[in-house]
């Protein structure tokens, strides 16, 4: 893959010339950046902007206007490539907070879904179609990643709704350990894969990589020709051995 041509077209597809994520959300470029914003639950704030040391801090403060007006906290998704050079610094003297940042990766869905990556002993992978699996996917997010249960719930149900995710969730028994989705993104070369959330006595067993695997076969079958994960510091290396290249680094700056 070239890094540089694979960055540009990551970048066209998601942050230039985006599409709504979610029914009610709506996309505006305004001022410089290019922002999403919707009713809950809907991912609001800056995906994209085209700035310098005279504009930057005029557009920040426009997008603290207009997210403020809507009543809803936001994120600017900042990606280490962005310019002015200090704009993260100018984000936090504006009232934002730095999340910790995460790793754009990529690889090819076909290298992906080659690899051999069996169900762990004792657990098995088991597709999310109805609103039992969705519950099982919520209870999981809530324990790794403290997310909250109902806005897990009602995304992942309208996902299912629209046909633009896959879900999956790692049983031991009757208990659920790990669960996953996959968003898929039609009319374009990519499939997101999210989540990936594992239970911690069942980390280094093997689960995240059946999980990868899993969604890799779902997405080839579908013929998306790329997989995209922002990758967290415990995910990037497995990712990297699973052959995902690191195209950039994001760092969600958020305000309330």
């Amino acid at each position: 893959m070239n890094h540089d041509a694979l960055l540009h077209l990551y970048e066209s597809r998601f942050r230039r010339e985006p599409r709504p994520d979610t029914p009610g959300a709506v996309i505006e470029r305004t001022g410089g950046v290019v922002r999403q914003s919707g009713p809950p639950p809907c991912w609001n704030g800056v995906l994209w902007s085209d700035l310098d040391e005279r504009t930057a801090d005029g557009a920040i403060a426009e997008q603290v206007r207009h997210f403020g007006a809507l009543g809803t906290a936001f994120e600017w998704k900042l990606y280490d490539h962005d310019r002015p050079a200090d704009l993260g610094e100018r984000l936090l003297a504006a009232g934002f907070a730095a999340e910790p940042p995460e790793t754009l990766m990529i690889a090819e869905t076909g290298r992906i879904a080659a690899l051999p990556a069996p169900e762990p002993d004792g657990v098995r992978l088991v597709p999310v179609t109805d609103a039992d699996g969705v519950e099982l996917v919520a209870g999981v997010h809530e324990r790794v990643f403290g997310a909250g249960r109902l806005a897990v719930r009602e995304r992942l149900t309208e996902q299912l709704a629209e046909g633009d995710v896959v879900a999956v969730v790692a049983m031991a028994g009757d208990v659920p350990v790990s669960a996953a989705r996959m968003d898929l993104y039609p009319g374009t070369e990519f499939a997101g894969l999210w989540g990936g959330g594992t239970e911690p006595e069942w980390r280094g067993r093997g689960v995240y990589r059946a999980l990868v695997a899993y969604r890799a076969r779902a997405a080839a079958a579908l013929g998306y020709r790329y997989l995209q994960v922002d990758a967290s510091g415990e995910s990037r290396p497995i990712l990297a051995r699973l052959g995902f290249a690191a195209l950039a680094t994001t760092t969600p700056y958020t305000h309330p």
